[in-house]
């Protein structure tokens, strides 16, 4: 059968899908074309140079086996890297990649060079430019960064969740406008650091470039500058002032929706900005195409740089940012605590900020120990609903989710060993978490004598006592019964 580019990408991608963790290949992987295939060389596009780069540091070995076992051998992969210049014409450039053994064909990269011109407004007389942070008949010529101090790169916890956009902006950080990332677009749902990262590039270029000016602004209080422009017929000095930052981040763009006035002005800011290769940093709630009622040649310049996406952080995250707040908090919380904590607040980084200083208040306010009993009343006003009682039934639907089998084959005839393993376990599991007597369960489990949950019940701890896997399997059931959240 005669292979497409198409068909054999899917197939690296199932190779690849399997090796990876789902962050990473949503990351990643999900945002690659297949291009075409030229004999044994395969070419895909991906959206700018860093994320070449990055395929060929960390993911190489994965692509160069993926790629030989669909085109053998002397399978190849090569990358063509999609760029956008300012007159939106897409300009592609086709390089070689690492993974099959070699470099940028002559030496030449493909990032995007950006103009390092004399701003037009550099020879404005800037006594006479209003600056619109300044209180009205207080003269401030230095314009105040509005960024919050406490936000650095030191205490934004790194993971698979928030990598490819901390990493853009360290790269942004060493050389603000200078990059592919030129605007860098964040975006994720509410409480998962946009604002933190954000600011912490600002807070990174002021300390490497004290003589840039860096403006934070949110969206609202940009709106509403513009507003008291028209009003007060000054239009033109915000415009100017605007045009005179070098770095300029926008927080929750997805706020300009519908306002055609506010999103004509930032359009000329922007491509003022962007054209004498100044930095632009905005956030959002959703990816640029998904932004609604805004000015399409807006979102087309959206998409000119990077777009980065915040995801809910995992389990081991979530615990080395909750241990983070814990040590600059000056607390200690037992491991159990901590984890029975980020088992429940999966998805809101300011939920688990809010529980360490709910549990900090708790305790100092009623004198009692941070443990698992106050843990519990205090993450029941983040979740819907936690574990009150342990019942067999969901340490059975538990076991079946980590074996991957359906539920009801536990209480089933079925002898495949799979299913045994997995129904013994259940029935050792709740031996040991439940307060059901042997007939009981032995009742649960399908009708059996008390004899096989007995039997059971040995059998595993054999088990544990001889494989080291097996038993570290069990702990960690243990631990996901305790923590986890109760079905609805």
């Amino acid at each position: 059968m005669v292979k497409d580019h198409a068909t054999v990408w899917e197939s690296c991608l199932q190779n690849i899908r399997n090796n990876v963790n789902m962050q990473a290949f949503r990351t990643w992987f999900e945002p690659i074309k297949p291009v075409r295939l030229d004999g044994n060389a395969l070419t895909i596009q991906v959206p700018n140079k860093y994320f070449y780069e990055w395929l060929e540091e960390h993911y190489v070995s994965l692509l160069k086996t993926s790629i030989r076992s669909q085109l053998g051998d002397k399978g190849r992969l090569e990358y063509q890297i999609l760029v956008s210049d300012s007159r939106e014409e897409e300009r592609r450039k086709s390089i070689a990649g690492n993974g099959m053994g070699n470099n940028y064909p002559n030496g030449n990269g493909s990032s995007v060079s950006l103009s390092d011109q004399v701003p037009y407004y550099n020879n404005v007389d800037t006594d006479s430019i209003k600056n619109p942070f300044v209180i009205p008949g207080i003269k401030k010529m230095k314009v105040d960064p509005q960024l919050n101090p406490n936000y650095r790169f030191d205490n934004y916890i790194e993971g698979d969740c928030n990598r490819l956009a901390r990493s853009a902006g360290h790269a942004i950080s060493r050389k603000p406008g200078q990059t592919s990332f030129n605007p860098l677009v964040i975006f994720g749902n509410v409480g998962l650091g946009k604002t933190h990262l954000a600011q912490a590039i600002g807070n990174e270029i002021l300390d490497k470039f004290p003589t840039k000016t860096v403006l934070y602004v949110s969206s609202e209080k940009f709106t509403n500058q513009i507003i008291a422009g028209i009003k007060n017929n000054a239009i033109n000095d915000v415009v100017t002032f605007y045009q005179l930052i070098d770095v300029l981040i926008v927080d929750d763009i997805q706020f300009l929706e519908g306002k055609k006035k506010t999103q004509d002005i930032f359009f000329h800011i922007f491509n003022q900005l962007h054209q004498n290769g100044k930095q632009i940093i905005l956030t959002s709630d959703r990816p640029p195409k998904d932004l609604q009622d805004m000015e399409e040649r807006l979102i087309s310049r959206f998409k000119w740089g990077l777009s980065a996406d915040l995801q809910a952080p995992d389990l081991e995250t979530r615990i080395a940012i909750l241990e983070y707040k814990m040590m600059q908090e000056g607390v200690e919380i037992a491991q159990d605590v901590t984890e029975f904590i980020c088992y429940n607040i999966k998805n809101n980084i300011r939920e688990l900020e809010g529980v360490l200083i709910s549990l900090i208040a708790q305790s100092s306010l009623n004198r009692r120990e941070i443990d698992i009993d106050l843990a519990k009343e205090v993450v029941r006003n983040f979740v819907t609903e936690i574990n009150k009682e342990i019942t067999v039934e969901f340490i059975q639907k538990l076991v079946a989710d980590y074996f991957k089998v359906p539920v009801e084959t536990l209480n089933g005839k079925t002898r495949k060993r799979s299913i045994v393993i997995a129904r013994q376990l259940s029935m050792y599991l709740a031996k040991n978490m439940t307060d059901r007597s042997l007939k009981a369960l032995g009742e649960v489990f399908g009708g059996r004598d008390h004899s096989t949950v007995i039997y059971s019940c040995r059998t595993v701890q054999d088990l544990m006592e001889t494989d080291p896997f097996f038993k570290e399997t069990v702990s960690d059931l243990e631990k996901k019964i305790r923590m986890s959240l109760s079905e609805k």
